[in-house]
């Protein structure tokens, strides 16, 4: 799961920018995600396309639609985010190569289980604390204010 490093990386940094920028109530587009995180926007396309088909991100349709996080921060693991857009069916086996069925699956697969584990335990509330203690301050949002 963690050796395709370039597509956890990407859903990761997209869900901690719309954590980020809209959180739960506002809402970001994709041309936005792609610009802040130098990215193609047809690129992240399908993860961003994952992320809203697992529920980690609601669509938002029409002329100021975009993403905002599906649930709150605190509950979204980054293992969650990586499995949604890395698990793959089983490959079928050319052959058996006894030196990757007997040495490296074990060990791979105990190497996978030590990450997930760890990426299990943090969540994207940790990192927008992390963003904070880094001396980030995300975008004021002014609630609606209604008169007549």
């Amino acid at each position: 799961m963690y050796l395709r490093r370039d597509r956890a990386l990407t859903a990761v940094s997209i869900m901690l920018d719309v954590a980020f920028h809209a959180g739960r109530s506002g809402v970001v587009s994709g041309a936005d995600i792609a610009r802040r995180g130098d990215m193609l926007r047809r690129g992240i396309e399908p993860v961003l396309q994952g992320l809203s088909r697992a529920g980690l991100l609601a669509s938002v349709r029409g002329p100021k639609g975009g993403y905002r996080l599906g649930r709150p921060p605190r509950t979204i693991t980054l293992n969650e985010i990586v499995r949604t857009v890395t698990e793959d069916p089983d490959m079928p086996e050319e052959g058996v190569n006894l030196l990757r069925a007997k040495v490296l699956e074990p060990f791979w697969q105990q190497m996978d289980q030590e990450v997930s584990e760890k990426m299990a335990s943090v969540t994207l509330e940790h990192l927008l604390q992390n963003a904070e203690e880094a001396g980030m301050q995300r975008p004021n949002r002014a609630p609606i204010s209604f008169s007549i």
